[in-house]
């Protein structure tokens, strides 16, 4: 019994050592949550890799924290449980701070957008007021969705509401005349349009203004800081509007200005 007692204690404290490194190992982690299909802001490019402004920002603000960046692609509708349980350390995709201010711990803005109409250029849709009767699509659990919700006058007039999982689905539900309109992120509107080359177009009427931040497990305000202070650093040198430049051809970032 003595023997056994030995052996399972010696085990237990081989084990503690163990465990303490994989605490330590995971803390040096900045394991980034995000929409793969949520382009340009982040999805997966031609070759596999996981790709967008905002995952390249926050590849350059982890390495400026010394920490080893991990792009963790997530349903965005289990978003809220992939950060409670400790899966991802932030929710960096387009990500917007309107209607949500007391839900997470939030960065500063670092971008503005608008939530848009989508249609096919052949469609004869060219105000909101057109959209009556019609069938609109939008992506579950989204700020498209969110004002569509707040803006119930609109939406009343709507023939039918559908959700979707993804805006690339609802891409090509418009695309194939299943829908006829989309509710949406402009800047992912606009660069899906131009990457694409689909028929669509923007309405100029705007469904709602708002915000982009990055979003921390409310309290997490200790890392919220760090990441603040790097996206400030990042501004101050250059690099932030460099990265912006690439991916949109002109500086549209708001941090530091």
């Amino acid at each position: 019994m003595k023997k056994i007692i030995s052996a399972v204690l010696c085990t237990v404290m081989l084990a503690l050592p163990l465990a303490g490194c994989s605490g330590d190992k995971g803390s040096d982690k900045f394991v980034v949550g995000f929409d793969s299909e949520f382009p340009p802001m982040g999805f997966v490019a031609d070759d596999g890799s996981y790709t967008g402004f905002d995952l390249e920002l926050a590849e350059e603000a982890a390495k400026r924290m010394g920490k080893e960046f991990v792009a963790q692609p997530i349903a965005w509708d289990s978003k809220d449980q992939e950060l409670a349980s400790g899966n991802i350390d932030c929710i960096w995709n387009g990500f917007t701070i309107s209607g949500r201010e007391d839900q997470y711990t939030w960065t500063e803005a670092y971008m503005e957008n608008d939530q848009v109409v989508v249609v096919r250029s052949d469609s004869g849709i060219s105000t909101l007021d057109d959209l009556a009767g019609l069938t609109v699509v939008v992506q579950k659990d989204s700020s498209g969705l969110a004002a569509l919700e707040e803006n119930t006058a609109l939406t009343d007039t709507f023939g039918e509401l559908i959700q979707v999982d993804t805006y690339l689905n609802a891409m090509m539900e418009l695309e194939s005349g299943s829908v006829d309109a989309i509710v949406m992120d402009e800047i992912v509107a606009r660069y899906e349009i131009q990457t694409s080359g689909k028929d669509f177009t923007v309405l100029d009427e705007a469904v709602a203004s708002e915000e982009y931040g990055v979003g921390f497990l409310l309290g997490n305000e200790e890392l919220r800081d760090e990441v603040q202070a790097t996206l400030e650093e990042m501004a101050a040198d250059g690099t932030m509007a460099d990265i912006s430049n690439k991916w949109f051809g002109d500086d549209v970032t708001l941090i530091g200005k």
